[in-house]
């Protein structure tokens, strides 16, 4: 099996190279995927080898086998639950080898809660090697359907998140932060794909405002050599153009000047960027005359005219994001290019240019090994998959291994990683969509259990339902009670926000109640969710207020009806607790009689309750 390609170091790479480069990639990617059984049972046996000796393996009956059957008939299909007891000793200092032979290097903070906190993904410094892997190959596959692109600049918004330390040491942060504070980011070769208009240093600023000034400085100085633009979300990239609507006066006064807003105190960053910025009073006036405009319809295509494509992730909960995008890009192509996680990447997608309602991911056998879950979908009316934490026996036999999946089958994927994870279900629901050689490709349907997602948040309806309770209990002094309630996701603010529709039941004799105490209702929600909506709101800003809607009486009635209509069972209908179909939203909006919005942010502090304060 070939290896995946190394990039060569130094500052140029010349147009032979790199096609050697591009070549030598995807031989790669056509071998794995023509023999994905036979590199599968390898990987297996490989972490089986490198993990023989491991607490975990061996408290189940496991010690020293590598064969499949043994694995299958004797490790249990398991969740984060499960797992989070060694997690903790973990966190707390304990070096023994519990779950990988190699040291825990760091925790990955999943956006994914258990609990309302972050989960603790323990990852190794091999790791690293994997992720830097699977980023090699998206361009050589990218370059295929667009190319040329090694001739200019990519505008990527990137940005790093807070991270803590655990009571035993260990870091834990987001995966794309470790990625970016590594050496594999921080002193990659030169590689023309790799080649942004963002500095690192403005990459690696902790102050999310001045590391979205900077970067988007950058981009307006070099937009002529923009080829390609995007963030890690859809979300991300339109928060970045927001950001332009509001400071465009100001950026254009930097770049007319060649000075840097005062804002902007960050010594390195400061320095970075004026390496970039010089005096171009006939740009500022080319941006001004752009910005100042009625209609910012296409404005990417505006100010950076040379750009192809715009890289962002638009399945799952960021399909919502797709018409914004659309507006903004004056139809460019939009491009999911991987499929990862903080439990391990994937894959990545090779037929970049489809539609976004068509990206599938081929999962590289390489990256770990894979197993799935069928999913057998409940009928009713409901707006995500919910499924059991734990499973039976003959739930466990129904596990397949990547090559025998089926065609059109929804399986949930369950994944067996170098850094300590067996039999780990990650939560995520995948379609087959067809196939790359013998290996599958698969559509990404969506997080199981989540009810509402802006961003990286992901809040379930149970958690969404608890946090209503603590809410309502702010009306009992003013003999109110709540008959109904439903909620969605809006995103045609910027940032998105979260909407809950409110049906009262009121005493007439009653007072009224003043609109402080909705307002507190709608905090009180905000501050029941979990930690990442709330770093989202407080931290990040990548989430908007939250809004309580008060709808007249009947409205849930009329959502009744309506659902009825479309062949709904009367014995069966519930009440959704999220809704997404636009007539249904439009029903609900039609009744709205007043509406509330969260008068702060909630609070949040970095860190976890159980596993340690801010380093």
């Amino acid at each position: 099996m070939p290896e995946a390609p190394k990039i060569p170091h130094g500052n140029s790479m010349d147009d032979y190279t790199l096609t050697e480069k591009n070549k030598k990639t995807l031989e790669f990617i056509e071998d794995v995927t023509s023999n994905p059984d036979q590199v599968q049972q390898r990987i297996l046996s490989e972490i089986l080898t490198q993990n023989a000796n491991v607490e975990y393996l061996n408290r189940h009956g496991f010690s020293g086998q590598t064969d499949r059957d043994t694995f299958k008939k004797l490790i249990p299909v398991i969740t984060y639950e499960d797992l989070q007891p060694d997690i903790t000793r973990i966190a707390n200092g304990d070096k023994t080898p519990i779950l990988s032979s190699h040291p825990i290097s760091e925790f990955l903070t999943s956006s994914g809660t258990s609990g309302g906190e972050r989960k603790l993904m323990p990852t190794i410094e091999d790791e690293l090697d994997r992720r830097s892997l699977l980023y090699s190959l998206l361009m050589p596959v990218m370059n295929q359907f667009v190319p040329g692109l090694d001739k200019g600049k990519g505008m990527y918004f990137l940005f790093i998140k807070s991270e803590a330390k655990t009571p035993g040491g260990l870091v834990a942060r987001p995966v794309l932060t470790s990625y970016y504070k590594s050496s594999h980011f921080k002193q990659r070769p030169y590689d023309p794909y790799t080649n942004y208009t963002s500095p690192n240093e403005t990459i690696l600023c902790s102050d999310s405002y001045q590391s979205m000034y900077s970067q988007m400085l950058c981009g307006l100085c070099l937009h002529n050599e923009v080829l390609r633009v995007g963030a890690v979300f859809a979300s991300g990239f339109i928060r970045a153009i927001r950001f332009l609507e509001k400071n465009w006066t100001f950026l254009c006064h930097d770049i007319k000047t060649g000075t840097l807003n005062p804002t902007i105190t960050d010594p390195s960053v400061r320095e970075a960027v004026m390496r970039v910025l010089k005096p171009d009073p006939k740009l500022s006036d080319f941006i001004e005359f752009e910005c100042s405009k009625k209609s910012w319809q296409g404005i990417i295509t505006r100010l950076w005219p040379n750009t192809k494509y715009i890289d962002v992730i638009v399945t799952g909960t960021m399909s919502q994001y797709i018409p914004t995008l659309d507006y903004y890009g004056n139809g460019l192509p939009l491009v999911c290019t991987m499929y990862a996680s903080s439990e391990c990447y994937f894959g990545v997608n090779l037929n970049p240019l489809c539609k976004p309602s068509e990206v599938s991911y081929t999962l590289i056998p390489t990256m770990a090994y894979f197993e799935f879950l069928p999913v057998h979908r409940n009928n009713g009316v409901t707006s995500s998959i919910s499924m059991p934490k734990s499973l039976n026996e003959k739930e466990q036999q129904e596990l397949v291994d990547l090559s025998d999946v089926k065609l059109g089958q929804e399986y949930e994927l369950v994944v067996t990683t170098y850094a300590g994870l067996y039999r780990y279900r990650v939560g995520d629901v995948l379609r087959v969509a067809g196939f790359k050689n013998k290996s599958p490709q698969f559509n990404f349907i969506c997080r199981k259990n989540v009810a509402l997602s802006i961003d990286s948040d992901k809040t379930d309806e149970v958690e969404l339902h608890k946090a209503v309770e603590n809410a309502v209990t702010h009306l009992m002094p003013f003999d109110v009670t709540l008959t109904e309630y439903t909620s969605y996701a809006d995103t045609t603010t910027i940032p998105g926000h979260y909407v809950i529709f409110w049906e009262l039941s009121v005493n007439n004799e009653a007072t009224p109640v003043p609109p402080s105490v909705f307002e507190d209702c709608c905090l009180a929600i905000e501050e029941s969710l979990n930690s990442v909506y709330r770093q989202g709101r407080a931290s990040d800003k990548s989430i908007g207020p939250l809004e309580i809607k008060i709808v007249e009486n009947g409205t849930f009635d009329k959502l009744m009806d309506y659902a009825i209509s479309l062949g709904a069972s009367i014995n069966q209908y519930k009440t959704p607790r999220c809704v997404k179909f636009a007539p249904i939203i439009e029903l609900l909006s039609s009744r709205v009689a007043s509406s509330y919005f969260s008068p702060k942010c909630p609070k949040w502090v970095p860190g976890h309750k159980q596993w340690g304060n801010v380093s």
